[in-house]
């Protein structure tokens, strides 16, 4: 069973007395803590003899547009700070975030196991550009090593989540999949736009295979016009036998953002995303609040 499906106590101490500044985060009744170290901080750390220890750790940067995805370079290292120093050749990064065992009990076989697991769980949920050079490769340990070592990734997963980083989180879950037909938006506008898509915490998920207006009004607003353009100079839109169509799942800030991306004009994504039922999404939120 998953350690998410449990309630959770979790510490978060501002180093600096900033909340952009220097993090730790803890879970209680676990042997591991987070650090997190923002790139004009690090000269700050010296004196931590913690982050001397061994580690796995990212390095996280921005997205280069809006149409691009964050990115992150996953790695290990037997002393953290001395290898976050020589980083800084690396221009991509603002933040770093670390994992330690405040026993001591992660050992060079162990880290190399869980920079290699969590590459391939951030690959496969693929929100980030995964910067390294190359795939990390896995570990021998034994079996015991092995699920605590998955225990200890899903600590990870948790605390990396709670600092904001969506690394690990697929846009669309298994289970959000399994119960689409009752979480399923669909939308239809003139000009041939067609959509599906589905709320999320951070935003409103536009299927693939959403087929986009060719063209805009001419009052749609310049910035969406400007995201529009990026997204098929991207590829991300295609032009396909005379339709645009998108080519992977698109995470929107809104579902109003999301209805206006494909139909072309501004629009109230509220009233234009509906159910099969025939249910808007600005009903079906209203009974939720009722609820």
């Amino acid at each position: 069973m998953s350690t998410h499906q449990f309630p959770k106590t979790i510490k978060m101490f501002l180093m600096d007395s900033d909340p952009n500044g220097r993090m730790t985060c803890e879970l209680s009744n676990w042997t591991g803590k987070a650090y997190r170290i923002p790139r004009g901080r690090v000269k700050d750390c010296v004196d931590r003899n913690e982050l001397k220890s061994t580690a796995v750790y990212f390095l996280f940067g921005k997205a280069d547009s809006p149409t691009g995805k964050p990115a992150v370079y996953i790695g290990e290292a037997e002393n953290f700070l001395k290898r976050l120093t020589q980083h800084v050749d690396k221009d991509f990064w603002t933040e770093a975030v670390c994992f330690i065992s405040k026993d001591d009990n992660l050992n060079k076989a162990h880290i190399k196991h869980l920079e290699s697991r969590l590459y391939e769980l951030a690959q496969s949920a693929n929100r980030y550009s995964l910067v390294n050079g190359q795939r990390p490769t896995c570990s021998s340990i034994s079996e015991a090593d092995q699920a605590e070592m998955e225990e200890f990734i899903e600590y990870i997963r948790l605390l990396i989540s709670t600092m904001g980083y969506k690394l690990f989180e697929p846009l669309r879950s298994k289970s959000s999949e399994e119960s689409s037909q009752q979480t399923l938006f669909k939308l239809k506008g003139a000009r041939g736009a067609k959509a599906e898509g589905e709320r999320r915490p951070d935003g409103f998920l536009v299927l693939a295979g959403a087929t986009f207006t060719t063209d805009t009004v001419s009052s749609f607003p310049n910035g969406w016009v400007k995201l529009r353009n990026e997204m098929i100079d991207t590829e991300v839109v295609k032009s396909e036998d005379g339709k645009l169509v998108l080519q992977e799942d698109y995470l929107f800030s809104s579902p109003s953002a999301a209805a206006a991306l494909v139909m072309g004009r501004s629009a109230n994504g509220l009233q234009e995303w509906k159910l099969n039922s025939g249910k808007t999404l600005k009903e079906i939120e209203s009974d939720e609040t009722k609820g």
